[in-house]
């Protein structure tokens, strides 16, 4: 201890700020230097279920010295803390010109939000779990915000999340992750200005639709696992350069007809669109073959896909271990792919099981790949009871368009 207090104060808040806040607090007794060293840490995180903490943030957040709080974290649970406590508490970081706020709490319907935070010119950084969202002021602006997370956040109506995103006139990454139980039938995200958004749908939510129009976007990630039957407007992105597009409703190409200018597309969808799309850009796919029908639409990417370089094939994510043997064999395209004759370069295949339908697919691909310079194979010998040396066998002695094509298998 005597070593960190000939330190500089600014190196001692340093060191404090990489300790929980309860802990830099509580160094405040050590010394009458040491009594106010903790109030001027830039991030603050309170992460409890324990009744007293209110009375430890009530006492201790006022103190705060700092010119401004570059982080707040509030992860509060338990009857203890009241939706006034919170409101009260966000007020103080406003005042305080917080960047990064943080708030997990289950406020059941009740309003947590000060109208001070609808306004607040620093907030850069907001991201909320489990709260409801009740009202939005009029005629307020967050005219920093850049970065927008809601995870399990409840809108008292449909029109409450477009309100929201409409006083955001820089953000830039939002991230919505719905529950079942959500309120809302339809919803819209209308931001000129975003550049990366992920939108997680969930199976059993009572939707009637969405409506998405970033004509801004570079990034998109789409997890619509709802099979009831809905609408989905997705309006052109011409700037998309990545996309992760995971459906499981019917309706995929309104949703690929919106991403045709991707560089790098990630999909997994049981569905087999139709003809008509040309993904003029696409270099890098990664398909996800849990579903039954992931062969064919592989089929038909490619088909559309002329100057496709990399083909990753793979179980993607958390994708369960009961959908694997989803996979069944292919229709074999009727003419080769443009991309096969003139641009794959590279074949990547994870969790390869050596099933007829795994085989006669990499055997396709080997065999009318002219430009293809290596194919990783990643065995799985033990899902199908595929011994790995009858694999290498079935691929090594298939014959290869690519003469400078380099075969390697790693035993996953």
């Amino acid at each position: 201890m005597d070593r960190i207090s000939g330190l500089p104060d600014d190196v001692v808040v340093k060191i404090l700020s990489f300790v929980p806040t309860k802990v830099a607090v509580s160094t405040s007794i050590l010394s009458k230097r040491w009594e106010f060293l903790w109030m001027w840490l830039p991030r603050l995180e309170f992460i409890s279920r324990k009744p007293e903490l209110r009375d430890f943030i009530d006492r201790k957040l006022p103190l705060h010295r700092a010119p401004f709080i570059e982080r707040l974290r509030l992860d509060l649970y338990g009857p203890a803390i009241k939706p006034e406590d919170i409101r009260r508490w966000i007020e103080i970081a406003v005042s305080r010109h917080v960047r990064e706020l943080k708030i997990d709490y289950y406020s059941e319907n009740e309003n947590i939000f000060p109208s001070s935070l609808f306004t607040c010119k620093s907030l850069v950084t907001l991201k909320l779990r489990r709260v409801t969202l009740v009202d939005i002021p009029s005629l307020v602006c967050l005219p920093s915000l850049k970065t927008l997370k809601l995870k399990s956040v409840k809108f008292v109506d449909e029109e409450m999340l477009q309100e929201l995103l409409s006083i955001c006139p820089v953000l830039e990454d939002l991230s919505v992750r719905c529950d079942d139980d959500e309120n809302m039938k339809e919803f819209t995200i209308i931001v000129p200005s975003l550049l990366r958004l992920s939108l997680f749908i969930p199976d059993d939510w009572l939707l009637d639709g969405y409506e998405i129009d970033t004509p801004s976007l570079s990034y998109l990630k789409l997890e619509d696992w709802n099979d009831l039957n809905h609408n989905s407007l997705i309006k052109n992105m011409p700037k998309l350069r990545e996309a992760y597009v995971d459906v499981r409703y019917p309706n995929l190409e309104s949703v690929l007809e919106s991403i045709t200018s991707v560089k790098h597309l990630t999909i997994c969808s049981e569905v087999v669109y139709d003809d008509g799309l040309v993904f003029k850009e696409l270099e890098h796919l990664n398909l996800c073959v849990c579903r039954e029908d992931s062969p064919n639409l592989l089929g038909q990417l490619l088909k559309d896909s002329p100057n496709l370089r990399v083909l990753d094939i793979s179980i993607v994510g958390d994708h369960g271990m009961d959908e694997r043997n989803g996979m069944v064999s292919w229709n074999q395209p009727n003419f080769v792919p443009e991309c096969l004759l003139s641009s794959l370069q590279t074949l990547k295949w994870s969790q390869y099981f050596g099933r007829p339908q795994d085989r006669d697919l990499a055997v396709y691909i080997l065999k009318n790949a002219r430009h293809l310079e290596m194919a990783t194979i990643l065995a799985d010998s033990y899902e199908h009871h595929v011994p790995t040396l009858q694999m290498i066998k079935e691929l090594a002695l298939s014959p290869r368009a690519s003469s400078k094509c380099q075969l390697v298998f790693v035993e996953d």
